[in-house]
């Protein structure tokens, strides 16, 4: 699908003057929202073509990236297919639909859990394991490549900005 994104944004004295019209348009509001709108549209089409580059989607990345092992870290792991949909916020049909094409091409394996035969256990095969070794280092190194115009300072308080708007989308 292909994005639809302005040229350029508009300029602030245009917004203030739409606002004349329009009095809800706060123009500081809307000018960083249009850039915060630009700023995500050009990531994800990077990382659509970084991960089109490995013939992988986004959807299956983030599942092997929940199930990835991580050695010496105390980070929760999910791995069933209720615990994966509720880590990545989607339905558990989605997530069926995603460890079905991963599990077809070897990166995923679903087995019944020992604990509770009821439920599937879900887990990073070895070839799976291997894919997310080799893609990681040039996956990061994209990353910090976007952030490199960044300080740390400012990558800090970009987070902290980010996470409450992000908040603030959640109450509406």
């Amino acid at each position: 699908m292909q994005r639809l994104v302005l040229k350029e944004l508009p300029r602030y004295e245009c917004l203030v003057e739409a606002s004349k019209q329009f009095p809800d348009l706060n123009p500081s509001a809307c000018e960083a929202f249009m850039h915060l709108r630009r700023a995500g549209d050009e990531v994800s089409r990077v990382m659509d073509a970084h991960f089109s580059g490995h013939d992988i989607t986004h959807g299956r990345f983030l599942i092997m990236m929940l199930l990835l092992e991580k050695k010496g870290a105390d980070c929760p792991r999910p791995s069933t297919p209720a615990e994966l949909a509720d880590f990545a916020s989607v339905s558990r049909a989605t997530i069926t639909g995603l460890l079905d094409t991963l599990e077809r091409d070897g990166f995923v394996l679903r087995e019944p859990n020992p604990a509770d035969r009821r439920q599937m256990s879900v887990h990073l095969t070895p070839a799976g394991q291997a894919f997310m070794h080799t893609l990681l280092p040039v996956h990061f190194r994209l990353i910090t490549d976007l952030m490199g115009n960044l300080s740390e300072n400012e990558r800090t308080t970009l987070a902290k900005l980010l996470t409450k708007i992000s908040t603030k989308a959640s109450d509406v």
